[in-house]
């Protein structure tokens, strides 16, 4: 692979975002530019070096702040970010034009397994346009809704983002959640219309949506096929030109994020960094503001998409630091870094993730639970969104209370800790975070607070207890083709939702706003919603507070005692028993008599058996069947 470092091939034609998506696939209109390994002989005096050479002679002082622009991929799940992600490194010569580049960014088993993004990751890109050396750095994010988090952090480090939107599907639920992260941050906007060439595109219909919805012209629009690398070339000089660069200052010390980190066995924490202010070079001395500890910077760099080592990074770029932290608590992201004796401000960091979903985790043998202690310690470095709570139970032994984003998240979770730690674990059945208020001043003083948050439904106390349960509540968007809509709204209805908005945003599709009990969506809603809609609809929910209800624990019983793994708070449930009559359509009475009366006796023998001892395998089996 070699990197052109004379004109820019990047820049050899216009940028033209009204073509049509057969002018760009080879019909009347411009013809896409040149890819690497093509380049017409009027370049061929232009100065050639191999990307080896090229990486040896890396400087990035030579990259001034004008020069810099960080930016996002952002879009709804499978709408094609990490395949443009590909033809971008492909077309910066980053890595080799090869047929089996795909999904070059997403480094985690789980992630090609299951063919999406849970991990936010980085690279940067060298691209030459008009004589100048741009330093572009590329965050691919992921597009499920579980993982906003992550799509949330890696904005913090950017300045404008690739919005991906798929020609034929349009906009979805969580292209338009992404979209506001990104209007929220005050971020550039590119839309990037993407899959033109299916035999269904219909990229004009996607222009108006996004106009309609977001209020941005239609002309700022790119179309593109990242399958193919059409038009893919526009997208960058889009970058170049639509997106600011950094506002920072490298005469100040140094003040650096940590917007997220991962573990490595041999050289302890490896934090990935954006840089605000000042320079930081191997040897520096730097302190963490969170923890207030000093470290030596052992090596930094940037991700290429592997590592690359370099002497220093500075303010506006976006790399790699290690410095000798251990111990997975010490790297906290959102800290702030800086020099040895030059204290900052620090920067504001992030808001911490609200888990949305809690399930106990217990090692299959006790002996194990050393072993998962440390996986799950270096796994939620890599994924702070986790929260950890110590927990115990009869059946199973000692373990933890883990809140998650969502059951996907819960359940990537614990696919990472088997495929990367080897680790064996029970799950118990989801649920989600209760509150309720506390009737008595006695009470108050015992929990010294008056509203008290319940994770785990055997601490879900009693109504004699109470003045009102609240129980959480979010505020769900669900797009789809108007002919599923009767549909859709019966479902919502059974789920106690309260409709709250219902918006057209073309002829054939709709946009329905509601408000969800949690508990109502997070186990088997996305399930029902896609069946119901032959797979078309597409879902999305944030956080939306608490209200009122009625809710009541729900016990399993065996011997007599509650079973605390099988413990599950619901929606105003009456008590029931075994109908035995349910098969008596009339007759005499006599025969509904004698049925009831072996009733009686059946449970009068099973009094006088005494208890049955159920197995630890059996416990495993019920909570695998539940979940």
């Amino acid at each position: 692979m070699w990197t052109l470092v004379g004109r820019g091939w990047g820049c050899a034609r216009a940028l033209a975002p009204r073509a049509t998506g057969a002018a760009l696939l080879g019909g009347p209109g411009p013809r896409p530019a040149p890819t690497f390994g093509a380049a017409p002989e009027s370049w061929a005096t232009d100065r050639l070096y191999s990307s080896a050479e090229f990486k040896e002679k890396l400087d990035m002082s030579r990259f001034p702040v004008e020069n810099i622009r960080n930016f996002s991929i952002i879009a709804h799940v499978d709408h094609g970010k990490s395949t443009l992600a590909d033809r971008l490194l492909e077309l910066t010569g980053t890595i080799d034009k090869t047929k089996n580049n795909k999904q070059v960014l997403d480094k985690l088993q789980v992630e090609r397994e299951r063919g999406i993004t849970v991990k936010a990751q980085t690279a940067s890109l060298f691209y030459n346009c008009e004589g100048k050396q741009y330093l572009l750095n590329l965050i691919d994010t992921p597009g499920h809704v579980d993982f906003s988090y992550e799509v949330s952090r890696s904005l913090s480090a950017c300045q404008g983002v690739l919005l991906v939107v798929d020609a034929n599907e349009g906009i979805q639920a969580q292209t338009v959640a992404n979209f506001f992260l990104a209007f929220e941050a005050q971020l550039s906007v590119i839309p990037v219309i993407n899959k033109i060439d299916l035999k269904n595109a219909d990229p004009e219909r996607v222009e108006n949506q996004i106009e309609k919805l977001f209020d941005i012209p239609s002309d700022e629009c790119i179309k593109i096929s990242a399958k193919l690398g059409t038009n893919v070339e526009s997208v960058l000089q889009a970058v170049i030109e639509r997106i600011p660069p950094p506002k920072v200052h490298r005469k100040n010390p140094l003040r650096a994020l940590v917007f997220d980190s991962t573990f490595d066995q041999y050289r302890g924490v490896i934090a990935n960094v954006a840089l605000f202010d000042g320079v930081v070079s191997k040897g520096d001395k730097i302190v963490s503001a969170h923890t207030q500890k000093t470290y030596e910077v052992n090596e930094v760099g940037v991700l290429n998409p592997n590592e690359q080592p370099t002497h220093k990074l500075y303010a506006g770029q976006v790399g790699y630091l290690i410095a000798g932290m251990k111990d997975v608590t010490e790297a906290q992201i959102g800290d702030t870094l800086y020099l040895h004796k030059q204290p900052v401000e620090p920067l504001p960091g992030f808001k911490s993730a609200k888990p949305m979903v809690f399930a106990g985790m217990y090692p299959l043998d006790q002996s194990e639970y050393n072993n998962l202690k440390s996986a799950i310690e270096k796994l939620t470095l890599n994924d702070s969104s986790v929260t950890v709570h110590r927990d115990s139970s009869l059946a199973l032994g000692a373990g933890w209370r883990l809140g998650f984003l969502g059951l996907l998240h819960m359940e990537v979770f614990n696919q990472r800790l088997e495929q990367e730690y080897n680790a064996s674990v029970i799950l118990t059945t989801p649920t989600v975070p209760y509150k309720a208020v506390l009737s008595s001043s006695k009470l108050i003083k015992e929990h010294r607070e008056k509203e008290i948050t319940i994770i785990n439904p055997v601490q879900f106390p009693d109504k004699s207890k109470v003045t009102e349960y609240l129980e959480p509540v979010v505020l769900g968007t669900i797009i789809t083709p108007d002919e599923y809509t009767g549909k859709i709204m019966m479902l919502c209805e059974a789920r106690r939702a309260v409709q709250k908005n219902m918006i057209f945003i073309d002829q054939n599709r709709v946009m329905l706003k509601y408000l969800f009990p949690l508990n109502e969506i997070v186990v088997d809603f996305y399930d029902s919603l896609k069946s119901l809609s032959s797979g078309y609809a597409s879902f999305d929910y944030e956080e939306a507070g608490y209200q009122t209800a009625e809710l009541v624990k729900m016990d399993i019983l065996l011997n007599g005692n509650t079973v605390e793994e099988l413990v599950t708070v619901v929606h105003n449930v009456k008590a029931y028993r075994k109908n035995v009559l349910a098969k008596c359509y009339g007759g005499d009475i006599t025969r509904k008599m004698k049925l009831l009366k072996r009733q009686a006796e059946g449970k009068k023998k099973l009094r006088k058996i005494g208890n049955v001892e159920v197995p630890k395998d059996a416990f495993i089996k019920v909570l695998k069947t539940v979940f």
